[in-house]
């Protein structure tokens, strides 16, 4: 786990990992949907500039998602909605939002609509392919306990460690994974020094590690306390990911010039079919019983996921409708 790669000299600025991931998924995808875009007779400065401007709907929509979802830690602290750079991003938040724009943006722009939709819906799954690298590196988006051999472990304070040392009712879990001493829940004093939480210790932060004693490094380190193993869900949804982008060209070269947008709706109900598998994995999204939810109990990916099958059908039963268009 590395959420931090560097730190810029002099400005003493860190450049994050995650973000750094989303960079070069953003040109690993711009790069190869050039590329098709040359082939299919699309122009690739419409699909790069469409592109751009997904990446930036998509992150707009997968904050909303996030706070939407964890409204409550932002109810005392209303302008850390707007800090993006601490975490907090829902992929499936960004995918709806970007689906809707790009509709409107390639209509306005009176370019066909679902050429172009199949092709930014390949570099989709590559940018998400490393994005979830991304995750891995800054240790969000953590599977469940597991006591496998592919199981990983992530270091002390990280999302992984805080979910396991705390109880999640939005999970329906009422005891922590792993009970440490109360001493290392507390705050920090305005002189830097540490004091304990005396009460409702579970809403208090966790004790900086430049701030444990040695007896207590080593317990969170080597000891008992350290972070359990969890499954490596990052690493299966980026694999999962690239596998998709690659069956995703590969159909494209075979049906795209016959049947415009079987490649996105194919994509939407894949990627739901995957990603709603994968959650069951996963230790991290609240489950959900609002009136919206499909699958009440599931996660709130799992509800979405579900959604997205569902269209994802329906545009691919449309589109079979349709004739063939010829060469």
């Amino acid at each position: 786990m590395h959420p931090e790669l560097f730190e810029i000299p002099f400005i003493h600025l860190t450049v994050k990992s995650y973000g750094m991931m989303m960079v070069v998924g953003f040109l690993a995808a711009v790069f190869v949907m050039g590329r098709i875009a040359k082939q299919s007779g699309c122009k690739p400065e419409q699909v790069t500039n469409a592109a751009l401007y997904s990446l930036l709907v998509g992150i707009l929509g997968a904050r909303m998602f996030y706070v939407f979802h964890h409204r409550r830690q932002f109810i005392d602290n209303f302008f850390s909605v707007f800090a993006v750079w601490q975490g907090g991003l829902e992929f499936l938040g960004g995918v709806v939002l970007v689906i809707v724009f790009l509709v409107l943006y390639l209509r306005h722009k009176r370019q066909p609509t679902w050429e172009y939709m199949d092709i930014l819906a390949i570099g989709l799954m590559i940018g998400l392919g490393f994005g979830r690298i991304g995750c891995l590196l800054n240790g969000c988006c953590h599977g469940k306990v597991t006591d496998s051999a592919v199981g990983v472990r992530f270091p002390y304070d990280s999302f992984a460690y805080n979910s396991q040392v705390r109880p999640d009712l939005a999970r329906h879990r009422t005891e922590p994974y792993l009970k440490i001493d109360d001493g290392f829940f507390g705050y920090l004093s305005a002189d830097g020094s540490w004091i304990p939480a005396a009460e409702n210790k579970y809403d208090a932060a966790l004790k900086p590690f430049d701030k444990l004693t040695d007896t207590q490094k080593q317990l969170v380190t080597t000891g008992p306390y350290r972070c359990l193993k969890v499954l490596p869900t990052q690493i299966i949804s980026s694999v999962s990911a690239f596998l998709l982008a690659v069956a995703a060209y590969l159909f494209w070269r075979k049906y795209a010039s016959h049947r415009p947008g079987l490649i996105v709706a194919t994509l939407l109900w894949a990627y739901g079919v995957m990603r709603f598998l994968i959650e069951y994995l996963r230790d991290d999204n609240p489950f959900e019983y609002a009136w919206w939810a499909i699958y009440r109990g599931g996660t709130i990916s799992q509800n979405i996921c579900l959604y997205l099958i569902i269209l994802g059908v329906l545009l691919t039963i449309f589109i079979f409708r349709k004739p063939a268009k010829r060469d």
